[in-house]
């Protein structure tokens, strides 16, 4: 058996059947640049000069200042750590320490708790294994082997009973320090360049929270110290952007315990931005030829039975409760309902496509560990939509939705998106293949006339269907996963979902499931974020607020405050007893973008002064001025295009 490798220049390479990155590097007649490579990619996946390549594939060598060079940085790194921290607390017992987006983490088990000094001891001790340069080995062994050699590593003992007995167990040793470990890693600790350990967490062994908790440091590593400090800075400027302390600071939402984890209660200000994203949901579904329905926030087992969900997915499912002698589940999605709308009459080819959306909240049952602010909650509202089509519709719906998606996005002020496509699983899948091949085609085709780069995950669909992603990037360029287009050849079936065709037999149709903004409360996370909670003033909840100089001018106040509130503005009133200077600075922290200071002078004048957030006095004017003014500024960008 031989390993065919294909080269970037397009050359096809035969080798034996062991055979390594490094042992290709230097091979006689290959370039002399390939005994630098830091690793290989095969097929995607990315590997280091040491692992053995055991399959058919693209090929290519990559280098230092390539991306890829940051996972075998950061894995190794990972690995210094550990070893420094084993060095300086010796009874620590080991868990696991993978790459993560831009760093790193290990989890470990030891009696005394890190504290933030730690940190700096831990880094200086990595420090010297880096200087110390020391190579790094792979290694690969029996099972009985890693047993014997983690005999006294009770996490390592689980993992490895644990894998498939046809899994490959490897190690890699520098220094003294050897761990279970798939790789890829660098050759050398030496050529870690700069590094950073972040913070200290808690973490349960496995994400079992009646597991052991164990003790998680996070750290990050890059290629130059510009890069550091920028990352750095972008973390610093993240923690100002945070949503759960946004939130707080800014009255806008909260989570409280004895009302439960993961369950939200809108405050009026968040509750004001969000009826603004709610109208304009609405409005733009009814013009894109969306019906909008409302559903049960419960259904009986029967139907949860039926859809699959107590098969697949009772894990994510609130407990039953009893009616009547019958087992009743808040829902976990909306779909169920949609079909039997569909189902409720007979359809026609001719009445096809239909487009059903509703803001439907659903509920799913979320450990308390991975709960996250409005990100990762129990009971959120999705902008749920389900289009049922015939096959010859496939394209220009999926194109519709597409267009329809990211001119809503748009609107709200995002412009860069991530897309990601996943296709056919390669073993089980609902389904004809040509289906799937239909539904690939129509996702592709969407993505390229709309313009975006798109990445396929070959494989990488649900079993019922592929689907498209579309995420956004915000200010500081983080991607945020809201929209989905998912294709679903699983629940027509198990519903028996049909249409009568143009030859008067029935027909099972085509259903995408679809969401533009994913959820309203992680898509309000994203904007908090992303505006920093300085909200433009089309999308602020407080657009002006009135502040009195003077008990005397607080009726004045009232008129204008009333006429404002008759011309469609969000406002707010001050007429307390505190000094004009305290009530600007308290509305500036509140991020209000107008003040309409009003004394005795204004009143007597006709007038309001008006100041604007961050940039200070506008003058004085008269009423028509001021809504005329705010009129112009608070200009929503919201224009429906479906």
């Amino acid at each position: 058996m031989s390993i065919q490798l294909t080269f970037p220049d397009g050359r096809v390479s035969e080798f034996s059947d062991f055979i390594t990155p490094r042992m290709i590097a230097e091979k006689e007649g290959m370039p002399p640049k390939f005994k630098k490579a830091l690793g290989a990619v095969v097929d995607k996946r990315i590997i280091d000069m040491q692992t053995p390549i055991t399959s058919d594939g693209a090929f290519r060598f990559f280098f230092e200042g390539e991306p890829e060079e940051l996972e075998l940085v950061r894995h190794t790194a990972a690995h210094v750590m550990a070893q420094a921290v084993r060095d300086i607390f010796p009874d620590t017992l080991f868990a696991i320490g993978p790459t993560i987006e831009d760093g790193f983490y290990y989890d470990f088990d030891l009696s005394k708790t890190f504290q933030p000094e730690d940190l700096e001891k831990i880094e200086k001790r990595m420090s010297e294994i880096i200087a110390a340069d020391f190579q790094i080995v792979r290694k690969t062994l029996s099972r009985e082997e890693a047993n014997e050699f983690f005999k006294n590593d009770p996490y390592k003992l689980e993992l490895i009973r644990d894998l498939p007995a046809d899994v490959e167990l490897t190690t890699y040793t520098q220094d003294t320090f050897t761990d279970l470990c798939r790789g890829p890693h660098l050759d050398r600790t030496g050529r870690i360049k700069v590094f950073k350990l972040l913070k200290i967490a808690g973490a349960y062994w496995r994400g079992d929270e009646s597991r052991q908790m164990l003790q998680r440091i996070y750290g990050t590593a890059w290629r130059k110290k510009s890069e550091l400090d920028e990352y750095l800075r972008k973390l610093e400027e993240a923690k100002k952007r945070d949503h759960r302390v946004l939130g707080r600071t800014l009255d806008l939402f909260s989570i409280e315990e004895e009302v439960g984890g993961g369950l939200v209660l809108w405050h009026p200000k968040g509750a004001a931005i969000r009826l603004v994203i709610e109208n304009y949901w609405r409005d733009c579904h009814q013009k894109g030829g969306y019906q909008l329905v409302y559903t049960p926030h419960v259904g009986r087992s029967k139907l949860w039975q039926t859809s699959g969900h107590l098969d697949f997915f009772k894990e994510n499912m609130f407990a039953p409760m009893d009616i009547e002698g019958q087992e009743y589940y808040v829902k976990p999605m909306n779909c169920p309902f949609h079909i039997h709308i569909y189902k409720s009459g007979m359809k026609s080819y001719r009445e096809l496509p239909i487009r059903t959306a509703e803001l439907g909240t659903v509920y799913r049952y979320e450990r308390s560990g991975v709960l996250h602010g409005l990100l990762r909650v129990r009971g959120f509202t999705q902008d749920d939509a389900h289009i049922i089509c015939r096959p010859d519709q496939v394209n220009e719906e999926v194109r519709r939705v597409v267009r329809f998606c990211l001119s809503m996005l748009k609107a709200f002020g995002f412009t860069e998106f991530a897309t990601y496509i996943a296709t056919k699983p390669l073993e089980k899948f609902a389904g004809k293949p040509e289906d799937w091949e239909i539904a690939e085609s129509a996702l592709c085709d969407a993505a390229r006339v709309e313009g975006l780069d798109f990445e396929i995950d070959k494989g990488g669909g649900a079993f019922y269907g592929p689907k498209i992603d579309l995420k956004i990037k915000d200010a500081l360029g983080r991607e945020w996963q809201c929209s989905t287009i998912q294709f679903d050849f699983n629940l027509p079936e198990r519903f028996d979902m049909t249409y009568i065709g143009e030859d008067g037999k029935a027909k099972r149709p085509y259903m995408i499931h679809r969401a533009l903004l994913g959820s309203i409360e992680r898509f309000f996370g994203c904007l908090i974020e992303h505006y920093a909670g300085d909200f433009p003033v089309w999308l602020a909840p407080i657009q002006a607020t009135i502040l009195t100089v003077s008990d005397k001018a607080i009726e004045y106040a009232k008129e204008i405050s009333e006429k404002l509130l008759s011309s469609g503005f969000r406002v707010a009133t001050d007429f307390g007893a505190e000094k004009i200077g305290k009530k600007i600075r308290t509305a500036e922290l509140s991020k209000i973008p107008f003040m309409i200071v009003i004394g005795e002078r204004d009143m007597n004048e006709g007038k309001v002064s008006v100041r604007r957030r961050k940039i200070g006095e506008q003058g004085s004017m008269k009423f028509d001025e001021l809504n005329s003014l705010l009129k112009a500024e608070s200009l929503s960008p919201l224009t429906c295009k479906s």
